[in-house]
């Protein structure tokens, strides 16, 4: 932790570092940090892709369709797990440490997954895996945020979560000819894995070159450091820019702390924002339950209502991933300019609309495969946004001591009640065969969002290019 003695220390660290124009510094930061958001969607896809391979004659492992959906409970019971592990060590001992851990533990979980040869292997491995991705969740979106500036921090947050969804798209691609008659059966859907991981690989040596959280270091007693690393950026933006930067304003006065307990951490979100807590729920439990039931459920409602063939399913998906991508690349920057309320308000009761107008048509037998799928991207292309945008709530609304664990926390709570509840429930009304009855689930996940838009219209938090230290004040400040 450093030989620096703990003391309270006054600093103008974070309005340094908010004041500082877009440099190639920042892209490091995005390529580093964001591109493993990609990796995830390629992941996520390619596995939902190639599940059916695995569970055919000769593929080299015995699975059934209900292993596969175990195998995909498992990873995202493991990627919930991932998070509040990792999510507690990443305030506790640094950014930098727990971002370097979790794609290890990502690249080394996901090749050793390619070598599946029975059920129980497979699930020991996605579990793993989805521990790494869940830790990186944390770990990710804190030091994203506590190294962007501040008028930049809603574009590149929003940009950075939705580019899962060009990750997606790629995988769609990637899995039309990993399917193909080109690769054996018992080859194709190891390769895919093995890919995952060589991409994790390319990211480690990005990643290398990315700074720990100044933010992070002057809390923990090791203030030199932190003055270090911002000068060293300071120079390389003036060098890059040949101009001297504007002055910064205002400090910050803290006495540092090696670690705070869990307990104190706890009564943070329960004592001292409720109001955010709640806010944090409603926006994770929204998008989690219509993302997740659809994303898992989308080629089983085209096989079964359209009549699309299996092989075709892939070119559909490339297009929701695409809508997806898009929502949050075009929209991002209104979250900064515009503001976080109207913006994540609007993304999420908007959202649900469409999503209400889509089950009215599905009721009524008017859409074909095509139409179908041209307005689920639409109604995702705004959700996207507003999904994104949960994330970023939560990474910016509570304390600095406490911000990955809040990611964490949210994300894990998210995740297993709509992550799960939202697939088992589209899952049991795809059974019946009813158009109607897919319809209501459509309802269900649109009545989910629309909570999500009015707890941020009664809640939100005016966090445009506002200072992180502004929105939530440390709890080691004096």
């Amino acid at each position: 932790m450093g030989a620096e003695q703990l003391k309270v220390v006054s600093t103008g660290i974070p309005a340094r570092l908010d004041r500082l124009p877009w440099s190639r510094f920042h892209w490091r930061i995005v390529v580093g940090l964001g591109t493993v958001w990609i990796l995830d969607g390629i992941e996520v896809t390619i596995v939902g892709a190639i599940a059916p391979r695995m569970t055919e004659r000769g593929s080299g492992i015995d699975l059934t369709a209900a292993d596969i959906g175990t195998a995909a409970a498992v990873y995202v019971a493991g990627a919930c797990a991932g998070a509040l592990i990792f999510g507690q060590l990443t305030d506790r001992h640094g950014r930098k440490k727990l971002f370097m851990i979790t794609l290890a533990l990502y690249v080394v979980a996901t090749v050793a997954t390619a070598f599946s040869f029975a059920p129980w292997y497979l699930y020991l491995f996605r579990f793993l895996t989805g521990m790494g991705i869940g830790g990186e969740y944390a770990a990710i979106n804190s030091a994203i945020d506590e190294l962007i500036p501040a008028r930049n921090r809603g574009q590149v947050d929003l940009t950075i979560n939705g580019s899962f969804w060009a990750g997606s798209a790629l995988g769609s691609a990637a899995a039309l000819v990993l399917l193909s008659d080109l690769l054996p059966t018992d080859i194709g859907w190891r390769l895919a894995f093995g890919l995952g991981g060589l991409l994790g690989i390319g990211i480690m040596i990005v990643r290398r070159h990315v700074p720990e959280s100044p933010r992070w270091l002057f809390i923990h007693g090791r203030e030199k450091e932190a003055e270090r690393i911002v000068g060293t950026i300071e120079t390389e933006v003036r060098a890059e820019t040949g101009r001297e930067l504007t002055p910064p304003h205002g400090a910050i006065t803290v006495r540092q702390r090696r670690a705070i307990p869990f307990r104190e951490i706890a009564e943070v979100a329960i004592k001292r924002y409720p109001r955010r807590t709640i806010l944090g729920l409603a926006l994770f439990i929204g998008q989690a339950f219509l993302y997740n039931a659809v994303t898992f459920d989308l080629g089983t409602m085209l096989h079964t209502f359209f009549g699309v063939a299996s092989g075709a399913v892939p070119y559909f998906m490339v297009v929701f991933a695409f809508g997806n991508f898009l929502g949050p690349l075009l929209l991002g920057r209104l979250f900064d300019t515009v503001g976080r309320v109207p913006m994540i308000s609007g993304t999420y009761l908007g959202s649900a609309a469409l999503a209400v107008v889509l089950a009215l048509l599905l009721m009524n037998g008017g859409l074909t495969a095509v139409s179908f799928v041209a307005l689920v991207a639409l109604t995702f292309f705004v959700a996207s946004a507003g999904a994104s945008s949960a994330y970023l709530t939560v990474s910016e609304i509570f304390p600095m001591e406490t911000r990955a664990l809040a990611i964490a926390l949210f994300y894990a709570v998210g995740t297993g009640i709509g992550g799960i509840t939202g697939p088992l429930v589209f899952g049991e009304f795809i059974a019946t065969g009813s158009m109607t009855l897919v319809a209501v689930g459509f309802l269900i996940g649109a009545a989910a969002m629309a909570l999500g838009g009015i707890a941020e219209l009664a809640f939100g938090v005016r966090a445009e290019q506002q200072s992180l230290e502004h929105i939530a004040k440390p709890l080691t400040a004096e």
